[in-house]
Order: C-alpha cells, then structure tokens, then sequence
C-alpha cells in the first residue's frame, strides 16, 4: 500500500502539481524570484536584519538561518547522491528546476504566513499553513488547518526527526566506528537542552551552527571543483543531456530523471510543503513580502548552491562512474567521491557535515511538532513537554533502528501535507498578489524598506495585534497610507 500511494502521489500526481503551480505562481507574479533577487542578498547586510524590536522577536535574518537549518539536511548529501544513483545526472537539472520555480512557492507561502500570524499574550508570533488557512480562507476550512497540522506534526515532528537521527547515526559509524546508540544518546542529550529552551534558544543555536556549516560544505566543494576545473564544461552537459534522455544508458532514462530531481528537490528545499512558513512567520519584519524574499532565497541556498555541492563532487571524482550499478550509495557514495578528491579525511568531514546538517534540521523538525499542537491548544504545557519527551526519545531509538517503512510512510505524509499546503495556496492567491503588489507600488515610488499598514488589508482576517510595527517602519506605514489617499 505505501509503494502505491507513493508511486501514485510522486509519479504522477505532484510532479503536475508541483511544477504546474510552482510556474503559475512564477508567471502570476511577473518571476517574483527573479525580480527581488538582489534584495535576497541585500538582507544579509541590512542592519536591521541583524537588530532586535522591543519584543525580542527572531530577526528577519534569524528567520532566514532557522529556514535553512531545516531545508538543510540529509537531503543535500545522501538525498543527491541518491538521486544520481536512480535517476542518472540529469535529476540534478530537475532538481535546479524545482529550486527555481520553487523559489516563487516559498515566496507566497511565507508571505501568507507572515500576513495571517498571530500574536501571543508573551508578545512573540505564531503562524504558519494552518493559521493562513482558517484565518484567510475561513471557518468553512478549519477542518483543513487541523488535518495539516496533524500531517505536518507526524511527518515533521515525529518520522523526519527520527530519520535525520539514524542518518547521521550510521555516517559517524562510518567514519569513526561509534556504535550507532552512542551516536543516538548523545544528540538525544544536546537535543534535550536545546528544545526545552524553546524557540528563541533554537534560533541561538541555528544562528552559529548553520553559516559555518553552510560555508564549510561549500568550501569544500569550490575544492573540487578547483581540482578538476577542466571536467566542469563536460560534467555540466552530462547533467542536461541525461536530463532530456540523450544519455539512454544512464540511470532510467528522462522519467527517471524527472521523478527523483522532483521528489529529491522538495524533499530538500521543502518549497510547497508549509514546513517554512512556520518558522518564517515568528519573525519581526516591517513587510509580509519582505519575509517571503528572504525564505526564496533559503530555497536557492538550499537547492542552487549546496545541493549542486554535493552533485559535482560525486560526478567529478570516479566513484560514480554513469550508466554502471554500483553498490555504493546514498551518504556513502558522497564520502566515498570526496575521499577521491582530497582523500580520507573527506569521509570524515562529510560525515562532521551529516551531524551537523542532520542535528540542525532535528530541532527545527521538532519546532514544527510544536506549533502544529500549539495550533490545537495553546494552554496544554503537559502536552508540550510530552512531546518534547517523546521527540529525545526518537533522537535515541531512530539513532539505532533501520527505519524503511517508516521512510516509505513519511514520504506517503508528506506528499499529502504538500497538496494540503498547495491547494491552500491556490485558494488564498489572490490575497498573496495583493500584498506584493502593496510592497511593489511602495518600492517604484522610491520608499527603500516598504511598511505593512495592516489596517488597509483588515478584511483579509487579519490580526492588527500582530502587526504593531517598530516607531521607524510605522511612520513609513503612515506616510505611505497618506500617498495612497
């Protein structure tokens, strides 16, 4: 029954979802993605990306490194290299095109999700696919917010978090030889720490933990790819004729290739899912669509940049050799080439890397659990800390059990929490288009930072409470009411 549903949902059905809505929201937006790309960048040095509002809320750049700390993962490392094994070379241009068109999904998910927050007694925000559904589209569809949350808390919350523990249990048994329970207690211990601290204590962690990771992975790859300048061209029209079926003898063929780039690249960068949205909506940011820019942008990190990490430094060494089977796979194909390249000690770092992205993507799939039952009761703290009991527990026993069906079942969950969060999207378009419209006109009349009157959008459902701007951006806000007068 889960290989049906699984050959059903992600070779058939969410390959058209996917990629039909992903270019729907592209063109309907006029390539927001491509648009606001520099301002991507420019977040990174704005100052008050970095500052914190009189509430202590998460930055705009917090919000950003939380995201990636998710998106970022055991995707990138063995996700690629088994998508190299199944599909051939050409799944890494299908991945890069579901990074792109996804970037505009990511886009309109998270601006969703900072418009529809809330805000909490504490004075902090709670948001994500669940509040924009019952707040944008309305009492008829509060059954659809509860059943995502309940998806998004077993795919997330429980099966993701247990999955990440025993990929990386089994790479540092690899590299190092510990037993995998060893492996499985110890980030059961630090996990412990960290999420009984709660979000902010999350975001501290994520925030020095994920840019040295990020930038190391990437070191390593611009490494290899000096080593072996002179294959780049080939490797590079590998990858787009295995994508177009003009490699027949590698992989399976175009369909194959399709298949994994597509399934591979959400699992990866998580755009369309809801997952981001949950994190991208506790920040503080003068404008909804400023928050969506930024979470696009986690996506092309993600997807663009470190996921093409991994792919050229498995098809630039000689482990993988196109169109022969090779029993080498998953986490350890990607050693075993980086090995190749530097020798190896490249199994060790790869592994460092696996602990790493894997203990990050771990607390931040338990902050998902979190929200999607803070979504049902705010007040049950006893339900809270069994979760966060429960969420040690698979730290420890996910560490030191092959979980495959459970994988097969989490995949089967996940392609259902993706139409959930699409079919929502779809509804609540028009409303997305409205607020980037709002941060559009702003920007073409020369305003640098645009600012979110809320009070214009009040018939959209919207909390007022959640949108008490800082005393500079709500002097924007009223100049640019005045202009709109």
């Amino acid at each position: 029954m889960l290989d049906f549903l699984n050959d059903l949902l992600w070779s058939k059905v969410l390959i058209v979802v996917l990629i039909g809505l992903g270019l729907w929201f592209t063109i309907g937006s006029r390539f927001v993605q491509f648009r606001y790309f520099g301002r991507m960048f420019g977040i990174l040095g704005a100052n008050q990306a970095f500052s914190k509002d009189k509430h202590g809320h998460l930055s705009s750049f917090q919000a950003l490194i939380l995201s990636v700390a998710g998106r970022v993962g055991g995707g990138n490392i063995a996700g690629v290299a088994v998508a190299i094994t199944l599909g051939g070379p050409g799944a890494i241009f299908w991945m890069w095109v579901v990074g792109l068109i996804g970037m505009a999904t990511s886009y309109f998910e998270c601006t969703l999700a900072q418009a529809y927050k809330k805000a909490e007694p504490d004075g902090t925000y709670r948001g994500g696919p669940a509040y924009y559904i019952s707040g944008g589209m309305g009492d008829n569809w509060k059954w659809l917010a509860a059943l995502y949350s309940v998806l998004l808390l077993v795919t997330f919350g429980f099966g993701f978090s247990a999955l990440q523990s025993y990929s990386v249990a089994t790479s540092i048994n690899d590299a190092f030889g510990i037993p995998v329970l060893a492996t499985g207690i110890g980030m059961a211990l630090v996990v412990g720490v960290i999420i009984f601290g709660g979000v902010k204590r999350i975001a501290q962690v994520a925030e020095v933990l994920v840019p040295v990771m990020a930038i190391g992975y990437l070191a390593i790859a611009l490494v290899v790819l000096a080593l072996n300048v002179e294959q780049i061209p080939a490797v590079i029209a590998l990858i787009i004729k295995s994508a177009f079926g003009l490699e027949p003898a590698i992989g399976g063929g175009m369909g194959a290739a399709i298949l994994m780039g597509v399934k591979r690249g959400l699992f990866s960068n998580e755009a369309g899912l809801g997952s981001a949205p949950n994190v991208a909506a506790v920040a503080y940011v003068p404008h909804p669509a400023s928050q969506g820019i930024v979470q696009a942008f986690s996506v092309f990190i993600d997807t663009i940049i470190l996921c093409s990490c991994t792919a050229f430094i498995v098809l630039l060494g000689s482990v993988y050799q196109p169109g022969i089977t090779s029993e080498i796979g998953g986490v350890a194909l990607t050693q075993a080439s980086l090995a190749g390249h530097v020798g190896e000690w490249g199994r060790i770092f790869v592994s460092i890397a696996m602990l790493l992205f894997g203990f990050t993507t771990i607390i931040y799939n338990y902050y998902l659990g979190e929200n999607s039952l803070k979504f049902f009761s705010d007040k049950n703290q006893g339900l809270i800390m069994a979760y966060r009991v429960a969420v040690v527990v698979l730290c420890g026993w996910g560490a030191t059990t092959d979980l495959g069906t459970a994988f097969g079942f989490a995949d089967v969950t996940m392609g259902f929490l993706a139409l959930a969060n699409l079919f929502a999207l779809v509804m609540l378009f028009k409303p997305g288009l409205r607020l980037m419209r709002d941060y559009d006109q702003q920007i073409a009349k020369g305003i640098a930072e645009p600012a979110f009157d809320a009070r214009r959008f009040a018939d959209m459902n919207i909390d007022l409470d959640a949108w008490v701007l800082e005393p500079q951006d709500d002097i924007r806000a009223d100049k640019t009411a005045v202009q709109t007068a």
